[in-house]
């Protein structure tokens, strides 16, 4: 999240400030809707320092850093255990159950 706000605020900032939402893509909508009320809520200034969670939750559904980190220390682990020989043959790369969440 950018630290920018409109030094003036006028009715071009209104209407040129949600031209980049998420609100159309749906993957992170709700989560830049509750972020949003949360920054209406208690302003620019304060609101940086309220809703942290809020905006970490929403930076981390724009990027997807921790769910790449995941997947890459899963890889990791796997690419070990086959160097450790723990794994050979067709069992080096078989897919998870569909139901292992």
């Amino acid at each position: 999240m950018s630290d920018i706000s409109p030094f003036l605020r006028s009715i071009f900032t209104d209407v040129t400030g949600p031209m980049y939402s998420y609100q159309m893509f749906g993957r992170c909508a709700k989560q830049e809707a509750n972020m949003m009320d949360c920054m209406e809520a208690y302003g620019y200034g304060r609101g940086v320092r309220k809703c942290k969670d809020l905006i970490d939750e929403m930076y981390e559904c724009h990027t997807l850093k921790k769910q790449y980190a995941r997947f890459a220390a899963m890889r990791k682990e796997r690419n070990r255990q086959i160097a450790c020989g723990q794994l050979k043959g067709d069992k080096q790369y078989v897919t998870p159950r569909i139901d292992s969440y």
